[in-house]
Parts: structure tokens; C-alpha cells; sequence
């Protein structure tokens, strides 16, 4: 299955449960905390594994400290000369429970983490997939990448592995301390002297660990934002010759992130020695110490080989339950990065998330043309500006009113930088506005589900967005259950049926990323293609002919003028050409409406209007000129 074809399967896929409640209210923090809600939320749903490899774990770390105790029972009873088989039998019983228990305990264990990472990561793409995009452009692409993907798996590790080594490795060590204890109390005393020593170094480490876990997954995703930075624009670095000076750059953050990982891996280096030097010096005192006894007769040999027995077994899973604690801390650095993502901003409000939950799924369809009794889109005084919380940021729409008839084709023209593709953006409530409103058939888009208006609304935008996938999976993208009657129609429609036929696998032609292999015009019409298959009430196209040729631009004229006989058409263009027949052109300067109605009203009354596409037809015109008196092919003809 393409890539394509499994994001549209999936929209079927709903999946249930209470991640469908976690959102920004993991805010409520227990205690007034400030720790990670929404990752430990979804962790609680497995705790029934948790706990079971919990159990099993326990049990199998029973059935090792009673291994000690039968060994020395075995030495007992080989001294007195009694017969060993029982003692034997129980003691391979004994290994064999210690070595199944630990596997079943691995395997629950092991499942539960995979279990909440899946969790994790299916919180994290259902709420970036629907983020705000005012909360989601201020976060770098690299950075959320290796969140979602890096950090989660450091998460698992956290929440299933690490918290089951430390009850596991922590009961052990406890169970150890009583039965030696129970086997002589002094000689245990002065193995705890030594091991308390080498554990208080070791959580003074683990604190450290932390701090740095948390600066190298920060430089980390500094240096994967940066890599993703300049493969995104790779022609650009190569025709800009800046090879070396990105190596270097993306180098210099390779390096910082290699310094914070080098300190990681110092810190959790020293848990081991520390650990070792502990157990080391407590064995050293207790052999010497308890062979004195031994040669005294106030200590029998089995007791001092069973205690010695439970300091070497203790050795492990004391060093495991430090290296665990340092794992954990690692841990809770990428949760708290994990649940950074899960409180950002959605998109629609929680009303029109709550509605569009409450109805049930349904196989979509078409949605009807608007109105002829009402506008197709109106603005009424909007005002809009970038950084809301920005008191320095200018204005980027101010007082816009203008209206779109329901049918016919109109045009917005106007210099860079004078808000057109804002207002575009605006209509399919990427941003919300500072005030007034927008009407889409009469109705305010505010009090639309965002479902509804973008199933009214068809937008191709200015940079196309071809996918990886087969050209149909592109095509289909926003009507995946549509007709192959319907498919042909808008490939036809958009002038795309000579370059498919043409394909060595018709719509079945796999695309690479960002639709590669295919050229920039191409891609621009499958765009098209794909917001016409939606069958809009009104289609919005930002530059949609701005890698058109000539005659595919006529062609395409003429497929806009069928189009607008069925619903509105609203088109930015900076190329005059295009829209010289739309029914109606809107004028747009410094973030306001400076006039609107046809060509040759235009030419008439606005100066900013005339000058803009008088430059621009006298080009086309001169160049014209130049192509008949050197070229030997007709104009309109491909050279």
C-alpha cells in the first residue's frame, strides 16, 4: 500500500480512548505540579501490564534470593553427609523459575512500553495534524520531528523499562539487605557503610545526568532543525554554492550536541566504578571480616558463603538500579519535551471539536453548490496582523470589505506583500481574525465546523503540494472515494491528460517527494486537479499559473471559465493575463481594498491598476515582437 493510500485508509481508522480527552487540560497537574501530564495519562492505560511484568518480575527475583539460602542449605547438608538430591531438585527448580520468570517479565514489559509509544505517537500526529498554525510556525520542523520520533523512544524506555528496573532491581536489593540481615546483622552494618557511601555518589550523579539529558535532547533537536533546514531548500544551497558554508554551520551544532551527549555518557559512566568501588570494598571487609569468625567458630561456613552468595547478587541489581535511575532521568527530559507538543493550540475550538465527535463518521461526499440568492464570500472589515502578541507588528489587512459573487471567476491583483494569500488563509480559518468577519453562503465561517467550510472551500496554494505516492493517490487526496469518471474529468479539466497518458504507468506513476518527477508546472495542475476534484463551492487558486507556459496557460483560461460557471473562483495572479476577463478584479494595496471591478474600468480609474498591467502587457508584447522577428516558429507554438 502507498504511502498515500494508508493516510486515506486511515481516515476510517478512529481510534478510541482516553487520549481523546488529553489535550491542553493536561494542565491539570496534580498537587499544582509543573511535571509531565499528558505522556504519563496514556502510561496509566497500560499499568495492567506494567504491574503483571511487575508481579512476574518479583516472583522470578524471589525465586533468586532464595537461590543463596538453598545453596548453603546444600553445603550444610554435604557437610553432615545427608543425601543432596532434594536439595538439588529445589535449587534447579529455583533457577529455572528465576530464568522463565525474567523472560515473561521482559516480554510484558516489553510490550506495555511499545504499547505507550504507540499511544504517544498517535497524541502527537492527531494533534499536529490539526494544529493551530499561528502556534505551529513559531516550532522548528527539525525539532518536532525528532520529538515525535527521537524522544518518544526515549520515553518508552522511561515509563516501561526504567520503572520496572526500579521496583524490580530495588525489591531485589531490599530482600537482599533483610536476609542478610537475618544471616548477621554486623557484618551486614559494614556492608551497608560501604554500598550507602557508593549510592549517595551515584543519585548525586543521577541528578546530573538529568540536567545534561535535558541540554543534549535541546541541541539534538537544534541540529536536526538545521539539517532539515537546508535539505528543504537543497537546489538553493547547491546553486548558492554554499556547500561548506552550511557544513559548517550545521557542523558547528553537531558539535554542541556531540559536547552535551560526550557529558551524558561521562556522567553515566561513573555509575558503574562508583557502584563497583562500593561493592568491592563492602566484599573485601566482609571476607576478611567473616573468615575471622569463621576460624573463631561464632560463624558457621555455610552462613558466611550464603552472605557472600547475597553480596555478589546484590551487586547487579544495585548497579541496574542506578543505571535505571539514570535512564529515567533521561526519560523524563524527552516526556517533558513529548508533552510540550500535546499542549499546543488546536485548530476550531473545543466546540467544533466536541460536534464534529458527536456526529457520527459518514462517507463523504460533494458538497452543494451555494446560493445564487446570496455571495459566495464576503469580507466585512477585516482586520488581521500577524503576532497578536507582538505590540511592534504592523497590520497586515486593515477595514478589507469586498464580496464574490456565488458564480463567475474573481480576481485579486496587487503589488508583493499587499495580503492577498492572507486573505486566503483567512477564509480557510488558518488564522483567525482580529475583528470583523467572513461569509462563506451568507454564513459566518466562525460558527462553520472547520470540516463543513473546507469542504466548501477547494484551495490550491502557492507552493504546490504534491506528495509522495502514485499521481492517482494525489489526485484522490481530498475525495478518496471518488468515481474514476470523476478522476478523468478534472485530469481533463486541468490539462494533465497527455502528460498521465504519457506515463509509463498512467495514474498508477509513483511520485518522489514533493511530487518529483514530475515538472513544476505539472505538479501546479495535479494541485488544481486534486481542489477540483473536491467539487468546491468556491475554489480558491493562489498563483495556480505561475509555472504555466503560455498555451497552458490559455488552456487553462478556458478551464476556469467552465469552472466559475458552477461556483465561485477566486484567483491571486501577479501575471495580468490570467484574469483580464475575470468578472471581477479586487485591487489590493498596503493590506487594503483600493478598488475593484473589471479590466477596462480599471484601466480607467486606478492609477496602481493601469500601471501594473500596463507594464506587464507591453512586456508580453515586446517579447512577442522579439519571438516573430527571430525565431522561425509561429508564436503560440513550443519552441
Amino acid at each position: 500500500m502507498s504511502t498515500l493510500e494508508a493516510k486515506a485508509s486511515s481516515r476510517t481508522l478512529h481510534v478510541e480512548g482516553p487520549e481523546e480527552n488529553v489535550g491542553p487540560a493536561h494542565a491539570r497537574r496534580r498537587g499544582g505540579g509543573t511535571g509531565p501530564a499528558a505522556v504519563w495519562y496514556l502510561a496509566r492505560r497500560h499499568r495492567g501490564l506494567l504491574v503483571a511484568g511487575v508481579i512476574v518480575g518479583l516472583i522470578g527475583v524471589t525465586a533468586q534470593l532464595a537461590q543463596p539460602y538453598a545453596i548453603g542449605e546444600l553445603i550444610t547438608q554435604a557437610g553432615q553427609k545427608e543425601p543432596l538430591t532434594t536439595a538439588i531438585l529445589i535449587l534447579v527448580a529455583l533457577f529455572c523459575v528465576d530464568g522463565g520468570f525474567s523472560a515473561l517479565q521482559s516480554y510484558l514489559i516489553g510490550r506495555a512500553g511499545e504499547n505507550i509509544v504507540y499511544d504517544v505517537r498517535m497524541l502527537l500526529t492527531r494533534r499536529l495534524l490539526r494544529v493551530d498554525l499561528a502556534a505551529y510556525s513559531k516550532q522548528q520542523q527539525g525539532d518536532v520531528l525528532t520529538r515525535t520520533v527521537a524522544d518518544t523512544s526515549l520515553a518508552k524506555i522511561a515509563l516501561s523499562q526504567s520503572l520496572a528496573q526500579l521496583i524490580i532491581n530495588g525489591f531485589t536489593v531490599v530482600g537482599g539487605v533483610v536476609v542478610m540481615f537475618l544471616i548477621d546483622v554486623w557484618m551486614m552494618l559494614i556492608t551497608l557503610a560501604c554500598l550507602g557511601i557508593a549510592s549517595a555518589v551515584s543519585l548525586v550523579l543521577a541528578r546530573g545526568v538529568r540536567r545534561a539529558a535535558i541540554v543534549n535532547r535541546e541541541d539534538t533537536s537544534a541540529y536536526g532543525s538545521d539539517v532539515q533546514r537546508a535539505l528543504s531548500a537543497l537546489p538553493t544551497v547547491k546553486a548558492s554554492r554554499a556547500e561548506d558554508r552550511e557544513t559548517q554551520r550545521i557542523g558547528l551544532l553537531a558539535w554542541r550536541a556531540r559536547n552535551s551527549g560526550v557529558r551524558v555518557n561521562g556522567l553515566n559512566s561513573l555509575f558503574m566504578p562508583a557502584m563497583n568501588v562500593g561493592t568491592q570494598a563492602a566484599l573485601a571487609v566482609v571476607v576478611g571480616v567473616g573468615m575471622t569468625r569463621v576460624t573463631r567458630g561464632t560463624m558457621s561456613m555455610a552462613d558466611l558463603t550464603a552472605f557472600v552468595m547475597y553480596l555478589f547478587y546484590m551487586v547487579s541489581p544495585l548497579v541496574l538500579f542506578f543505571l535505571a535511575i539514570g535512564q529515567f532521568q533521561q526519560g523524563r527530559a524527552a516526556i517533558r519535551r513529548v508533552d510540550e507538543l500535546t499542549v499546543l493550540p488546536q485548530e476550531g475550538g473545543v466546540l467544533d471539536r466536541m460536534r464534529q465527535r458527536s456526529r457520527p463518521a459518514a462517507k463523504s461526499s460533494p458538497v452543494s453548490a451555494l446560493s445564487k440568492d446570496r455571495d459566495g464570500v464576503e469580507f466585512r472589515s477585516v482586520h488581521f496582523k500577524y503576532g497578536k502578541d507582538d505590540e511592534s507588528a504592523v497590520e497586515t489587512l486593515s477595514d478589507v470589505s469586498f464580496t464574490v459573487a456565488p458564480r463567475g471567476m474573481t480576481a485579486i491583483v496587487g503589488p508583493s506583500g499587499a495580503g492577498k494569500t492572507t486573505l486566503f488563509q483567512l477564509i480557510e480559518r488558518f488564522w483567525a481574525l482580529d475583528s470583523g468577519s467572513i461569509m462563506v453562503g451568507g454564513k459566518d465561517i466562525e460558527s462553520m465546523p472547520l470540516n463543513t467550510l473546507r469542504g466548501l472551500v477547494g484551495y490550491v496554494q502557492q507552493d504546490t503540494a504534491a506528495m509522495r505516492g502514485t499521481v492517482r493517490d494525489n489526485v484522490v487526496y481530498a475525495q478518496p472515494d471518488a468515481s474514476e469518471q470523476d478522476i478523468r474529468e478534472v485530469i481533463e479539466l486541468a490539462g494533465l491528460t497527455k502528460v498521465i497518458d504519457g506515463m509509463p504507468n498512467g495514474l498508477e506513476t509513483e511520485l518522489g517527494d514533493q511530487g518529483s518527477g514530475l515538472s513544476g508546472g505539472q505538479r501546479q495542475r495535479l494541485c488544481i486537479a486534486r481542489a477540483l476534484l473536491q467539487k468546491p463551492a468556491v475554489l480558491l487558486l493562489d498563483e495556480a499559473t505561475s509555472h504555466l507556459d503560455s498555451d497552458s496557460e490559455r488552456e487553462f483560461r478556458e478551464t476556469l471559465r467552465k469552472v466559475s460557471e458552477r461556483c465561485a473562483v477566486i484567483a491571486i495572479a501577479h501575471r495580468i493575463s490570467t484574469v483580464i476577463d475575470a468578472d471581477k478584479i479586487v485591487v489590493m494595496s498596503d493590506g487594503a481594498v483600493r478598488a475593484s471591478g473589471k479590466h477596462e474600468e480599471l484601466m480607467k480609474r486606478d492609477t496602481l491598476y493601469h500601471r501594473l498591467a500596463n507594464s506587464q502587457l507591453q512586456a508580453a508584447t515586446s517579447v512577442g515582437d522579439l519571438v516573430k522577428e527571430t525565431s522561425p516558429v509561429p508564436v503560440g507554438e513550443t519552441l
